[in-house]
């Protein structure tokens, strides 16, 4: 029987209507929260702690040089609701629409046990088999699966929970740092803890005479805001009184010195109060003399019996 032209139209059109209704199988909502925080920078400084408020009594010094960051920091909470569904695929509706099937005469049957059993069969037997089969049995959606559930963002919500002051110390690591004593300036430089170490008979300092500077300008700077601090150190009298002759203790003519000049150098370096430096060229002599062993244990003796000091014997570092 041929199907007339006015009867195909409608089938067809209940098809698409039913393909165009085909929709996903919406899931629980799902939801998390989180906090965050604002920070709005609202102060930067560079801080020098150099015990300016004690005179340098010995050549070297230890300051400590970090930036200061003060920040306005508010704080959220932040809830976020997810919309969850199952899209729908239609060749999914081949094995769904038979286990839908099944699911429902299942669950009818659960049912009819449940009244018998006065309602001890479980939920998931007595509804979820139900809700399943008629998810199953419709064509325009497919059941619900976790595994496949895609999910949008449905609301989002912020809400302020607190404000307070934030202070970040952070070390001035590896940067440089200008010292002037006098007329002329020095550039030093902050080791990666954010040290900077002064020692007035080392480096650029010790070329300079400072008998007659009184005072160290130690500043530092970011040039990317400007920040900039500077500290006064004092240096005293005393100490300036004894740096040239340490200097000369240290660097004259060490090399064309015999065993007694060099055992009185290192000792008057001690009398000083430069112990630091005594013991730093003690060393250093006793590398000096690492290739004539006869020379370098006529220095060790003469050092012990002249001044008292009992270094340690390289002999028994080089197993003699």
């Amino acid at each position: 029987m041929l199907l007339s032209p006015g009867l195909v139209r409608l089938v067809m059109t209940l098809s698409g209507a039913a393909l165009l209704s085909a929709c996903a199988n919406h899931l629980p909502q799902r939801s998390e929260n989180e906090t965050r925080a604002e920070r709005k920078l609202l102060d930067h400084s560079l801080r020098i702690e150099a015990a300016a408020d004690k005179p340098m009594e010995l050549p070297q010094r230890r300051i400590s040089i970090y930036e200061q960051q003060t920040f306005d920091v508010t704080d959220f909470e932040v809830t976020r609701v997810y919309d969850r569904y199952t899209p729908y695929q239609a060749w999914r509706e081949i094995y769904e629409i038979p286990a839908g099937a099944v699911a429902v005469v299942a669950g009818v049957g659960a049912n009819v046990v449940n009244v018998v059993a006065l309602g001890n069969v479980p939920q998931a037997a007595t509804r979820d088999w139900i809700e399943y089969g008629m998810a199953g049995l419709n064509p325009a959606m497919n059941v619900e699966s976790n595994g496949r559930a895609e999910q949008n963002l449905a609301s989002l919500k912020e809400e302020q929970t607190g404000q307070r002051k934030e202070q970040i110390n952070l070390p001035w690591t590896e940067k440089p740092v200008l010292v002037k004593a006098g007329r002329q300036t020095h550039e030093l430089a902050t080791d990666r803890r954010g040290y900077l170490f002064i020692n007035l008979l080392d480096g650029s300092l010790a070329e300079q005479d400072l008998s007659q500077v009184d005072k160290l300008l130690i500043t530092v700077e970011d040039p990317k805001d400007g920040a900039e601090q500077t500290v006064t150190l004092q240096i005293s009298k005393q100490l300036r009184a004894k740096l040239a002759e340490a200097h000369a203790l240290i660097f004259a003519g060490l090399e064309n010195d015999d065993v007694a000049q060099w055992v009185y150098r290192v000792n008057r370096l001690s009398q000083l109060g430069f112990e630091d430096e005594a013991s730093e060229l003690e060393q250093s002599l006793i590398e000096l003399t690492r290739n004539d062993p006869q020379l370098q244990d006529e220095f060790l003796l003469t050092l012990k019996t002249e001044a008292g000091r009992l270094a340690a014997d390289p002999a028994a570092a080089r197993g003699d």
